[in-house]
């Protein structure tokens, strides 16, 4: 590191309440550690903030310093967009409180809360909002991206909850953004992702959700087709309390798994309702009644359902999505027929997600075109040999290709990579993404945040 820069890290270290790690330091490696175990990216200074002076700070020096500069929440980016090679790493895990207002039915977490974090504070309450499907996921970047998950037919989108942003600009100014302040910033962070600054906390709405009924339905792989059609039919006229999925699996090696689906392909049917076991069960009774080869139907917190299908880190990552206008028959077996090809046994899941109920009903002028496809596809492949990176990657590119033909075009962001510009619009839409420029240029006309799913400025 040059003199010069070695002076200005003292300054920084001086003013931070935090901690400052670069290379050397102990626990560098451990702080650099990402979800993805592709990526091996080494920074030159780790700022591990704890309040909003130390961003404010962090922010200046990396721009003072001309550091390219990476913002860490929940670090879950399948392209590793939270680390960079020799610039900066806002990293904002320590920041992760969580405030529940149980009269207004809000909740306000720091940028860097997981949805652990989240879900763990809300639920003494009897309250919950829209959590991504994984506990380890950042609160941040999965709302700024739009917030997709297990009972957003019921709740609607996390960004569809969103009430208020505290944001630091590139600039280093702290502002507030809401319906009436900054309207237009409060705009664009509705799938925008953070393209506009590093947001330190965020208030949601919340809902009343004490408990949910988890049905795992499995299936061979055999089945699974004529199943896949009844599900779909079945999701089409179910109440908006279920939500869910078809996920192809490894089976685990677990009391409710079938001898001879362990450590094999397995069509795991997942039925989240949000509510007590007995309506859970009336209300899925299309689906109970289809002779399943093995079931767990259990009730529980909704804090722990959260985490019922976590995967932790340190497998090697890569994931793609398209959104279906239509889901006839011949894409359902094309779909089914894919699921041969993942890598098996493995931490991967072939997934068909549903939407609907008030993911289609909400607001339909935020920049995020995707909420109105019916069926999701998303390949979702974790592995630990890099021997299958080839294999694994082919996987994803066949699936896509497969269900093309009734794809909508749109993308939820949170959930591919790098795929190029073109899928950064498509994610946007053309003309939101026109806006979201102009917004991106008044906010970082410099375009200093730009690890992301990036909207350049004009």
């Amino acid at each position: 590191m040059k003199q010069t820069n070695r002076t200005a890290l003292d300054a920084l270290r001086r003013s931070f309440s935090g901690d400052i790690i670069i290379p050397g330091d102990a626990g560098y490696d451990d702080a650099r550690t990402i979800f993805n175990a592709m990526i091996d990216r080494r920074p030159s200074v780790i700022a591990q903030c704890t309040g909003v002076d130390d961003v404010v700070a962090a922010i200046r020096y990396g721009r003072e310093a001309g550091l390219e500069i990476a913002v860490r929440g929940g670090g879950h980016s399948v392209a590793g967009r939270s680390l960079t090679d020799g610039g900066l790493v806002i990293d904002l895990r320590r920041m992760n409180a969580v405030s529940v207002d149980p009269a207004k039915r809000t909740v306000t977490v720091g940028g860097g809360a997981t949805m652990s974090h989240l879900d763990r504070g809300t639920q003494p309450f009897g309250l919950a909002t829209t959590g991504g499907r994984v506990s380890t996921t950042g609160v941040g970047g999965f709302t700024l991206g739009g917030g997709g998950g297990w009972l957003d037919r019921k709740m609607g989108l996390a960004c569809d909850n969103l009430v208020s942003v505290e944001l630091v600009t590139a600039g280093g100014e702290v502002v507030r953004a809401s319906e009436h302040e900054h309207p237009e910033l409060f705009w664009a962070l509705h799938g925008g992702g953070g393209n506009f600054g590093v947001a330190t906390s965020l208030t949601l709405r919340l809902h009343e959700v004490s408990t949910v009924t988890a049905m795992l339905l499995l299936w061979s792989p055999e089945a699974a087709p004529s199943i896949a059609r009844a599900f779909r039919d079945f999701i089409e006229s179910a109440p908006d309390e279920i939500g869910g999925g078809l996920l192809y699996v490894t089976g685990p090696d677990e009391e409710f798994v079938p001898a001879h689906l362990v450590g094999k392909l397995t069509a795991l049917f997942l039925i989240a309702y949000a509510g007590p076991e007995g309506e859970a069960r009336k209300a899925a009774a299309p689906m109970l009644d289809l002779n399943n080869e093995g079931q767990l139907i259990v009730e529980l917190p909704y804090a722990d359902f959260q985490c019922m299908l976590d995967d932790p880190p340190g497998y090697r990552n890569y994931w793609s999505a398209e959104y279906l206008d239509a889901l006839p028959d011949q894409a359902v077996d094309l779909f089914c027929a894919r699921a041969h090809d993942m890598i098996v046994p493995s931490a991967s899941q072939h997934v068909l997600f549903p939407q609907g109920g008030a993911v289609a009903r909400g607001p339909a002028h935020y920049p995020i075109p995707w909420r109105h496809a019916p069926w999701i596809v998303h390949p979702f492949g974790l592995w630990t040999d890099p021997g299958d990176d080839e294999r694994g990657r082919r996987w994803v590119h066949d699936t896509r290709a497969d269900l093309r033909p009734w794809a909508s075009g749109a993308v939820y962001l949170n959930f591919i990579g790098d795929e190029g510009e073109d899928r950064v619009v498509a994610g946007y839409g053309k003309e939101n993404y026109a806006r979201l420029v102009a917004v991106k240029t008044q906010y970082d006309p410099d375009n200093v945040f730009h690890l992301n799913h990036n909207i350049k400025p004009a």
